[in-house]
């Protein structure tokens, strides 16, 4: 289906996703059944990302970034999307920790981790999410105790993508245990060779099977104070609530791809497929149900398109970021089961790339924060006008 002309989009900006195209297609679609048994990518995907420009492209050139800005992370992401390769988080990498560090990090820590995240040579997670704290990072029970010039870390993280390869990671902790949500910090753990760190098991997920998703055991670590993200305690809320706008929108711009790929895979299909004698794309109710997908992924994107360019104008504000999030999320898992069903037995065969797409969908109304908590965020942002 011919989509619409973007305002956004400019010939650079498509020169890139083109790139981005190509690379995810030749050096991860190959690999993607190998990865997926293994739970996990090859390491040297993140060097030959590096080397390909794919990592860090809206980071400042003075930090070893490609100078570009929201719109290159957007490209990227959505290329990689579209390619159905899942198998590295660079917008956990490059659109989120990155950005960390480019907005609240000292000028050292930005010298020291940016140029190193640009070309693969360290792999950035964050970790927040714990056994018994999901979106509410109130109760987070992490604890960082300053001892002299280090922090003594002690706690464990669940669900960590990029755990497995990580080597730098931004840790939610509690600095101070009774402050609430003005106790929490963000410090950034170098994980090689380092004392009473280890990683767990590599989850079993239903869905994003290349994805390497981990567990983390932070069992009396110790770390330089220096690793305090900004140098100044209490200040990690802030922090993760003025970036989770670009976060959101980053998923749902992967979202919005995913749409036009089920849509363009159940097209493909229904033209091949007959029944009763004619080509399933010939029944009525095939077309009326891909007429129905085609308008909600049109509406997702003119939605998403509008985010973005208010982003650039920095303008996207919290509860419209979380309207994003669950409404794409939302309409991407019933648009994919809708493409799904035309498949018949072969939608169930993971041989067929809907089957992944409806199994890695389910997840995207949980992860960057559950939908029913982004509907709370709308909802008290209503009450407050």
């Amino acid at each position: 289906m011919k989509q619409a002309p973007r305002a956004w989009m400019t010939p650079e900006l498509e020169m890139l996703r083109d790139t981005a195209k190509r690379f995810f297609e030749r050096e991860c679609v190959p690999n993607d059944k190998r990865w997926s048994e293994q739970r996990h990518a090859d390491r040297e995907i993140w060097q030959k990302a590096g080397a390909a420009g794919l990592l860090c492209a809206s980071i400042p050139e003075a930090y070893g970034g490609g100078g570009g800005n929201f719109l290159h992370e957007a490209v990227i992401a959505e290329a990689q999307a579209e390619s159905l390769v899942a198998g590295f988080s660079n917008s956990v990498h490059s659109g989120i920790v990155a950005h960390y560090l480019l907005a609240y990090g000292t000028e050292a820590q930005k010298q020291r981790w940016l140029p190193r995240m640009a070309t693969g040579e360290c792999v950035a997670a964050i970790a927040m999410t714990e056994p018994s704290a999901g979106t509410d990072l109130q109760r987070i029970r992490t604890r960082a105790t300053r001892e002299g010039d280090h922090y003594r870390i002690q706690g464990s993280k669940t669900f960590i993508t990029n755990g497995y390869h990580a080597n730098l990671i931004c840790v939610a902790v509690k600095t101070d245990a009774n402050a609430g949500a003005k106790g929490v910090s963000l410090v950034f753990v170098e994980t090689d060779g380092l004392a009473g760190f280890r990683r767990g098991r590599l989850l079993d997920k239903m869905g994003q099977k290349t994805i390497d998703t981990a567990e983390l055991f932070f069992d009396d670590v110790r770390v330089p104070v220096e690793n305090l993200l900004g140098g100044e305690e209490g200040q990690g809320f802030a922090q993760l609530m003025q970036q989770l706008p670009q976060e959101r929108l980053l998923i749902g711009i992967g979202t919005v791809a995913l749409m036009f790929r089920a849509l363009q895979e159940t097209t493909d299909y229904v033209r091949q497929r007959e029944v009763f004698g004619k080509p399933l794309l010939a029944q009525q109710n095939t077309r009326f149900k891909l007429a129905e997908c085609a308008t909600q992924a049109t509406i997702a994107r003119s939605f998403v398109d509008d985010c973005v360019a208010r982003l650039q104008r920095g303008e996207l504000d919290v509860p419209t970021a979380a309207m994003v999030k669950w409404w794409t999320t939302d309409a991407y898992g019933k648009l994919v089961d809708e493409c799904l069903q035309f498949f018949g037995g072969y939608g169930y065969m993971n041989e067929y790339p809907i089957a992944r797409m409806y199994a890695d969908a389910r997840v995207g109304r949980i992860y960057g924060g559950a939908n029913e908590v982004m509907k709370e965020i709308i909802a008290r942002a209503i009450e407050r006008d």
